[in-house]
């Protein structure tokens, strides 16, 4: 099924042209920001992957290391993320998480909550591939007790397909008993059910619960559990209901308060582009009454914000 991305693939590309363009942006003193930002955001990313072999060939060099040598800051994590394919990105943001200084669970948990079984596969695989290297035993080896064993199953990519009627009323009982309705929580209720039907099956669950408890999901999960385990509990239930308000809402947050969260900034604005970004756009305006657009706006500056709005696409202020 095609994305609602706002990045566009050019109809007239040309990987030479635009080889020829970046290398007289970042040739002689100074560099042309703005044309780089330009031709980047207006080009898809396997575009863009044409474009980087394009000029190995015609210039001997790296494009990537190029433009790391001539950016800095901010603006030149975009367009390193921009010019990294999609898997490979997944991959790399989950290696930095686990390998880095402490645990980074926040990317952990979004993109093994948000992504499609298909991609949790591919990235495992490109996971192996790229670092000689197990993730599920990266993950366990970095992480523990029932926030571990939900992503273990997470990573598993085995979710059953369509609703299974019989037992939506069963998994709402289950839920509400593991829960609200006794003194204690049986986390591993949570885990099995949440970690292994399908997103529309639990959305039919998450509507029997409402009837059964009288509360959200979201609401028994905040008071039942803590930590990384609650963090990821309400990512898979989020993403279960929609991919895009989940990412609205990351987004949101990654703006909100002092200082912006710009790993997260730059991460959901790449990854999305080219799957669901005007989906997040019009969940943004919905959730939040303002537009993606104006938030980005007011929050970043200089040729990493223009670069963020063109991703963005058009504004809808």
């Amino acid at each position: 099924m095609a994305g609602r991305g706002s990045v566009r693939a050019s109809g007239n590309f040309n990987a030479n042209q635009d080889a020829e363009t970046l290398y007289k942006a970042m040739k002689g003193l100074g560099t042309d920001e703005d044309s780089i930002m330009k031709l980047l955001t207006s080009r898809s990313n396997s575009q863009r992957q044409q474009i980087k072999a394009a000029y190995k060939t015609l210039h001997g060099k790296d494009l990537v290391g190029d433009l790391q040598g001539e950016l800095g800051g901010t603006f030149e994590t975009l367009v390193v993320a921009l010019m990294t394919p999609p898997i490979l990105y997944d991959v790399t943001s989950l290696r930095n998480a686990i390998k880095g200084a402490g645990t980074d669970e926040k990317v952990l948990i979004e993109i093994l909550s948000s992504r499609t079984a298909q991609q949790i596969k591919d990235i495992t695989a490109a996971y192996r591939k790229e670092f000689d290297a197990d993730l599920e035993e990266d993950v366990t080896g970095d992480t523990s007790g029932h926030f571990s064993r939900l992503l273990v199953i997470l990573l598993q990519a085995s979710r059953q397909q369509g609703v299974q009627e019989g037992n939506i009323e069963a998994d709402a009982q289950t839920l509400f008993t593991a829960g609200e309705k006794n003194y204690g929580t049986d986390e591993d209720q949570f885990i099995t059910i949440l970690g292994n039907r399908s997103a529309e099956h639990l959305r039919r669950v998450f509507a029997a619960y409402m009837k059964l408890a009288g509360y959200e999901m979201e609401e028994s999960i905040q008071r039942e559990t803590s930590g990384g385990l609650r963090d990821l509990l309400l990512a898979v239930v989020k993403c279960a209901r929609s991919v895009p308000a989940y990412f609205a809402e990351t987004l949101y947050y990654s703006m909100k308060g002092g200082g912006t969260d710009d790993q997260t900034l730059i991460r959901v604005m790449v990854s999305r582009s080219e799957v669901d970004m005007l989906d997040i756009r019009a969940d943004y305006r919905r959730l939040f009454a303002k537009s993606l657009h104006s938030a980005i706006q007011g929050d970043t500056s200089g040729d990493y914000r223009k670069a963020l709005l063109l991703l963005c696409g058009g504004n809808d202020a």
